[in-house]
């Protein structure tokens, strides 16, 4: 009997992850089918439900589902608890376990992929909302000097690093609080990339040998990466192999079994920027 999994979310018709999955299963041998599936904005939890009697197995959690995957979880990883959503759960009787990958994804996306250490490391995070709160775990896991939350609202960046800091120094403002300091990563976590926006960064935050990384991806140059060399950024990422990679944590997690994850990339990127 093939295992059934799927990600869940509204929209969900630009969904990469069946596509990203079907290579994992090839590759690995796994007998699994993986699909998206619509829910209705008011109609999550029974979706889920629904999903669960018809035999599924596990699924992802898109926009903007994640915190109330997260309310229906009757068990949790610690990273996932901590970020406060869940963008995967695992199916076994009554038992609904959830976790986030997102935050190791983009760690194994900056460490392996892209080979810039992380420990030592000065962190600007932009933005304080669902997509940086499900990171901050696993970035201060990897032992940065120091992490920075900037957020157009200066108190919910500092609520965040206040929640946080307790792991190494964390700090929060708005962005005016960051003049005069540089990093050696800049992590874009807001949407403004999706908006064709781009952000108000004080000159000279990019240090020598600096990389800029933006958790959103697109054809070309996002608005943020097209800043950020601009300011002068060294190199910069966009966010498909966190895409990847927090896939494969997921995968991981179901099958028991870790998938190659650099083929997927390539392939993935050949067809973006077609």
């Amino acid at each position: 009997m093939t295992d059934r999994y799927c990600v869940f979310g509204n929209p969900i018709a630009h969904s990469k992850s069946p596509a990203i999955h079907a290579q994992f299963a090839a590759s690995t041998q796994q007998d699994m089918q993986y699909e998206k599936l619509l829910a209705p904005l008011d109609g999550f939890t029974a979706s889920v439900q629904a999903f669960i009697a018809a035999g599924g197995r596990g699924a992802n959690v898109t926009v903007p589902f994640k915190e109330e995957a997260f309310r229906l979880c009757t068990r949790l990883t610690q990273r996932a608890e901590r970020a406060g959503a869940v963008n995967t759960l695992v199916f076994d009787g009554n038992d609904i376990f959830g976790d986030n990958t997102d935050g190791a994804g983009l760690v194994r996306d900056i460490t392996h992929n892209l080979g810039f250490e992380l420990s030592g490391k000065r962190i600007l995070l932009l933005g304080a909302g669902g997509a940086a709160r499900g990171t901050l775990e696993p970035l201060l896991a990897a032992k940065p000097a120091s992490l920075f939350i900037a957020n157009r609202s200066a108190d919910k960046a500092e609520a965040l690093a206040a929640l946080f800091g307790q792991i190494i120094t964390v700090n929060g403002g708005n962005f005016a609080k960051i003049a005069g300091n540089s990093f050696d990563l800049i992590i874009n976590a807001t949407s403004a990339s999706l908006a064709g926006e781009t952000l108000p960064l004080p000159p000279g935050i990019f240090a020598t040998g600096s990389l800029a990384y933006d958790m959103m991806y697109g054809k070309g140059d996002t608005p943020f990466m097209q800043q950020a060399r601009t300011q002068g950024a060294e190199r910069c990422a966009d966010g498909l192999g966190m895409l990847v990679e927090q896939a494969a944590e997921a995968f991981t997690l179901w099958r028991k079994v870790r998938p190659e994850t650099a083929g997927v990339l390539a392939d993935l990127r050949t067809q973006i920027q077609a």
